[in-house]
């Protein structure tokens, strides 16, 4: 059982100003950078707790656990196995932003109300998955998708990269919105 880190993604998420404020997200991994912008008006809840994880250091040193080439490489379990997260969940936030190259979305189980800090990043296209996950943010540029394209391409076995992929930290900036 993932310890519940619920309280300290609360207390975090006091200093971000959704309403004000556009917020960047650049995950440092061993690959490049990934520089992540966020749908705060469409999915507010999903945004706030990416940000809430990232304040706290939660996703520095997990991996990229899940890579399938030609559709997306997924993160933010804890124990880099697919099966961890902070120890809570969040209602969905489905919306109508479709998932392309590049989207940032949650990972979840069967229960449309179970993601809570697994997320993957679109590497093609998969509209298969609109209106079926919470999509909350997008790749800032050309270069950010081109690190996750690339992560997408590394080597796996059963799904999971022979050589680690690691997000070492994640640095949030914000910008007047």
């Amino acid at each position: 059982m993932a310890a519940n880190r619920k309280d300290e993604v609360l207390e975090a998420q006091k200093s971000f100003d959704l309403a004000n404020k556009k917020y960047i997200a650049e995950l440092d991994t061993n690959k490049g950078k990934i520089r992540l912008e966020f749908l705060q008006d469409i999915a507010p809840g999903h945004v706030n707790n990416f940000l809430g994880l990232a304040k706290i250091g939660f996703y520095n040193g997990v991996t990229f656990h899940r890579v399938i080439d030609g559709f997306m490489i997924q993160g933010g379990c804890p124990q880099g196995t697919g099966t961890g997260d902070a120890g809570y969940k969040l209602p969905a936030e489905f919306n109508k932003t479709p998932h392309v190259a590049g989207v940032l979305s949650m990972a979840r189980s069967n229960d449309p109300n179970s993601a809570g800090s697994q997320f993957f990043i679109c590497v093609a296209d998969a509209k298969f998955l609109d209106n079926n996950y919470t999509a909350f943010g997008k790749v800032a540029d050309a270069e950010s998708l081109a690190v996750a394209q690339a992560i997408g391409k590394v080597q796996t076995r059963s799904e999971k990269p022979v050589e680690k992929v690691v997000i070492s930290s994640v640095t949030i900036t914000d910008s007047a919105k």
